[in-house]
């Protein structure tokens, strides 16, 4: 089965329209960062680093130095698929950034999309 074409892309080609789609609701680029860096555990060094690299979706994820165990309790629809149903692992780990991307720009505060106090 051919992979998706999603993980040859470029982290960095796509994370400009992240900002974008969060400025554009009034939230600012320190926000995208601090979400990734959540999910992925990647300091904010080392995201930089690996958007200046144009590191690829696929590496990206399977680099991670951890990602959050409360990347589970992200539920939902995006891109017409629930989250919960998405059998392949990294497709998985890619709609939790566009879901959380997406709860930012709908205003959503920080802590709700980072889901603290959720335990």
């Amino acid at each position: 089965m051919e992979k998706h074409r999603i993980y040859s892309t470029s982290v960095a080609s796509v994370y400009p329209h992240y900002v974008a789609k969060a400025e554009k609701k009034g939230r600012t680029k320190e926000e995208v960062d601090e979400i990734i860096r959540w999910l992925t555990g990647y300091s904010q060094e080392t995201l930089e680093h690996h958007l200046e690299k144009q590191t690829d979706f696929e590496t990206f994820f399977t680099e991670t130095p951890r990602l959050n165990p409360a990347r589970t309790l992200i539920k939902g629809v995006i891109c017409g698929v629930r989250i919960e149903n998405i059998e392949d692992p990294l497709m998985r780990e890619i709609r939790y950034l566009d879901k959380l991307i997406d709860e930012l720009a709908k205003g959503k505060s920080m802590d709700k999309i980072l889901r603290k106090n959720s335990n």
